[in-house]
């Protein structure tokens, strides 16, 4: 232990001192799930930026683009087009959470323990896991191999998901340490958190995207799973501490592209006083094709893809409020 802290072998130190080091020796590293860190991102914030995807979120949009951001936990995917059925998978699983069927192996979430030997003897790429438990300095490792990009650009870090404020204490961590070497800070959320943890994290964020899906609190529930009076309170609560906000409002045809909606979140974004900007992002039916690699399953919706008229015709609405206005962030 003395070698640990550089203290000589021969200098005596108190009890209170040797426990004070025990329990630092002890202190457990603070670590998170992430699913992705993407490099070079252009419509997560301002500038060059890379975006660090949180898994875990208490929101069950069913256009989600992420659905493999749901659990908090690590989970196995699987890409039933690349399986070559060679049983491989089968073989190798001690826990019998395989099976080979006459189409391809199906596995049971319920036995499957992600030991990960699976993944490792699928010669085709089908099975993967999804998320990984990562330190504080494991991640800022990633980031920091852009920050060249970040100065140019005036870019910086994003921390998206999922939904980041699930894990308030790894996502803190991050903030602190982006802060303390000058890094833009931005965080992609949809405002779904206890206020407390939302005012702690305001402290350190440089930028909220701030995701509005519905205004009307019945219709909200129904398409995510949650009600919105919390969204709109903690949207307000960050408006009300000056923090610079842009409302992302991803547009999704037959749940919120009516007239009435728009008009009702144009006004509402109106009244914040921080709010600098829209963004209005098309329905991507990426999320849909990924529920399907999912074990655990993952039912969602389907719909068409806004045209561009619709989208022109919604930032117009919104240009009236006096937005400036971007389509696809």
């Amino acid at each position: 232990m003395a070698d640990i802290l550089n203290i000589p072998d021969s200098e005596p130190t108190s009890s209170v001192q040797s426990e004070s080091v025990v329990r630092l020796s002890r202190t457990p590293e603070i670590t998170g799930c992430v699913f992705d860190i993407k490099k070079y991102a252009i419509h997560d914030g301002p500038g060059i930026r890379t975006t660090v995807f949180f898994k875990g979120c208490p929101l069950h949009c069913l256009w989600c683009q992420n659905p493999e951001s749901w659990q908090k936990q690590p989970e196995l995917g699987f890409r039933k087009g690349r399986c070559i059925r060679c049983g491989r998978c089968v073989e190798v699983c001690t826990h019998q959470a395989i099976t080979m069927t006459r189409d391809q192996p199906v596995t049971d979430a319920n036995k499957c323990n992600l030991c990960g030997e699976c993944v490792n003897v699928c010669v085709a790429g089908a099975r993967e896991i999804i998320g990984q438990e990562m330190t504080v300095d494991e991640v800022l490792t990633e980031v920091k191999k852009d920050v060249i990009f970040y100065d140019e650009s005036r870019g910086g870090v994003t921390f998206s998901g999922g939904e980041p404020l699930m894990q308030p204490e790894f996502l803190l961590a991050l903030l602190n340490r982006c802060q303390a070497q000058g890094i833009h800070t931005a965080l992609d959320t949809s405002c779904y958190a206890e206020p407390e943890i939302v005012e702690r994290t305001g402290k350190k964020t440089d930028l909220f995207l701030c995701d509005l899906k519905h205004m009307d609190g019945n219709i909200h529930e129904r398409f995510t799973g949650v009600g919105n009076n919390l969204i709109l309170d903690n949207i307000k609560r960050l408006s009300e501490a000056g923090k610079e906000i842009i409302i992302r409002i991803p547009v999704i045809p037959g749940f919120n592209d009516d007239q009435a909606n728009i008009e009702a979140t144009g006004k509402f974004a109106a009244s914040l006083p921080s709010v600098n900007g829209i963004d209005i992002l098309p329905y991507n039916r990426g999320g849909k094709e990924k529920s399907a690699r999912l074990t655990a399953g993952v039912e969602l919706m389907q719909t068409q893809t806004p045209n561009g008229e619709k989208m022109s015709s919604i930032a117009e609405i919104l240009n009236n409020y006096g937005f400036e206005v971007r389509i696809g962030g």
